[in-house]
Order: structure tokens, then sequence, then C-alpha cells
């Protein structure tokens, strides 16, 4: 088995949305919609300014995904990362490879002058919670709230 951390291609988007679906059955807040996720999978492949789409691939099969999106912060006064959609196949889990992904992700985003890698794991996923934190995730104090702007059957 020999794995490498890449740049996601429009190829890969069938298997990125298998995970997706994948993950979204897990969390509490997110519902899979292979349709919406694919328009969001290329959207970023499509506008790099906004993202990138990470994968774990071995030998041509995704074996997991990040997904990281740039945004500007005003406290930090440069850009950030944002970073969801972290997911390693199940057959794949318990090998380290999780944890390769997200190191690779804040290398990357250190070597692009981020200062700042935000996530948002499901607070009962103790799991998730439990991971980030020995990556050196810390809890913040700021609570996130949502409301939906357009109703999903609009879409």
């Amino acid at each position: 088995m020999k794995i490498e951390v890449l740049y996601a291609e429009h190829g890969d988007l069938d298997q990125l949305a298998d995970l997706l679906t994948e993950l979204f059955t897990l969390e509490n807040d997110f519902r899979p919609d292979r349709e919406k996720q694919l328009r969001g999978l290329r959207l970023i492949l499509d506008n790099p300014a906004l993202g990138k789409l990470f994968v774990l691939r071995d030998q041509g099969r995704v074996a997991g995904m990040a997904n990281v999106l740039i945004t500007v912060s005003t406290s930090e006064g440069c850009r950030v990362a944002v970073l969801e959609d972290v997911i390693v196949r199940g057959e794949y889990r318990g090998k380290g490879l999780g944890r390769r992904l997200v190191e690779h992700v804040l290398v990357w985003a250190k070597a692009e002058g981020m200062t700042r890698v935000t996530l948002l794991a499901d607070r009962d996923n103790e799991a998730a919670l439990g991971f980030y934190r020995k990556l050196g995730f810390e809890s913040s104090h700021m609570a996130v709230l949502r409301r939906r702007l357009v109703s999903p059957s609009n879409r």
C-alpha cells in the first residue's frame, strides 16, 4: 500500500461524493444529497481561490479526503483556512492516514502564509474531537450559528 496525499482532480468527483455521503450520514447537521455535494466539489475544483480538495490516494483509489476553504480573517489580517469534510474510508482507518492528511493540510496552509486553521466537528463526536485535539486543535469560545437563506427544496 503506497498512499500519497495529493490535490483532488475532476476524475475523483464520484469517489469524493461517496465519501461525503458516508460523512454526512454520520453528522447530525447535514444530510447526503449527491447532486449538491457534486456541485460543491466542482465549485472548489473550478475555483482554486475558494479552496483546495486534498485526497489520500492509494493506486488511483481515493482512500480519504479533506476540504480546505480559504477566507480572510480581519483579526489575523491575512488569509486563513477552514478545514471541512475530513474522512478516511473505513478499510483505511486506524493506520494513521487521517493524521497524515490533516498534518499535510497544516503544512500546506502554513506554506501558503495562513496563520490559522479552523474546523467544525460534531460536539457529540468525542472520537473526532479527541483526534483533532491530539493534532493541536483547541476549543474556541465562539459559537456556531447558522441561518438558511434558501430552502433546500428551492436549490
